[in-house]
């Protein structure tokens, strides 16, 4: 191995230890991160970590990006879970069920994600590519459903949307009518709504059947959205 190579998987190796010593303070602390802190735990001297991350700013967003590529991992393993691909509803519930899984055993990543805003940071481009895997299993089915006849554009969408789904379908899913991608940002939002009440206690002292409420909440919402039975 070369020097060159040596060097390259220590930085790696060093890294992917900075970022798992921030995660425990994630679970700990929540997003109020401190670099010296996590020095601190690492056994560095904090001028020694900022030659891996230069910034707070930089440590969290690589959290961020590692956190959507880990949630959109899961919700796209979720959607080939369904072997039987014209399955549409299946493969919507499979996908939603997989988000509620990892946020479950992922609670900080997920706050991180979809809880208050972190003061003073400004998510980059950078996080757009991952953020952007997990709404994109869901569009793909109601895609696929669209494609295979069941999904329908008979909506009125109010005139000011056409130009905000107009651009975000020409990105993410050319040949989907902005009315049907309107509702699958619904479906969307309905489903970490779900999700954010359960993680974060909204739901507690009322429903105990968290599971099955939440597979019949993504139902019914799959039925709105115009996903077939």
């Amino acid at each position: 191995m070369s020097a060159g190579s040596l060097r390259a998987r220590v930085r790696a190796e060093m890294t992917e230890e900075i970022k798992t010593t921030a995660r425990r303070h994630l679970a700990t602390d929540g997003a109020n991160l401190s670099l010296r802190a996590v020095a601190r735990d690492m056994g560095m001297v904090s001028s020694a970590l900022y030659r891996y991350f230069p910034s707070r700013d930089a440590l969290l967003t690589a959290l961020i990006v590692d956190a959507y590529n880990s949630l959109g991992a899961a919700a796209e393993a979720g959607d080939t879970s369904v072997a039987d691909r014209t399955a549409l509803r299946g493969r919507w519930l499979a996908i939603c069920h997989a988000v509620r899984t990892w946020a479950l055993a992922n609670p900080s990543e997920y706050a991180l994600l979809f809880g208050s805003p972190v003061p003073e940071y400004h998510a980059p481009e950078d996080t757009i590519a991952a953020a952007s895997r997990t709404p994109l299993a869901l569009i793909n089915v109601l895609k696929d459903s669209y494609d295979a006849g069941f999904s329908t554009a008979t909506d009125h969408l109010p005139t000011v949307l056409h130009a905000d789904m107009a651009r975000l379908r020409d990105r993410t899913v050319p040949g989907l009518p902005e009315e049907l991608l309107a509702r699958g940002g619904m479906g969307w939002i309905q489903l970490f709504g779900a999700v954010s009440f359960e993680l974060f206690g909204q739901l507690n002292n009322v429903v105990e059947a968290r599971e099955a409420y939440f597979g019949y909440q993504m139902g019914r919402v799959a039925t709105t959205i115009g996903i077939p039975d």
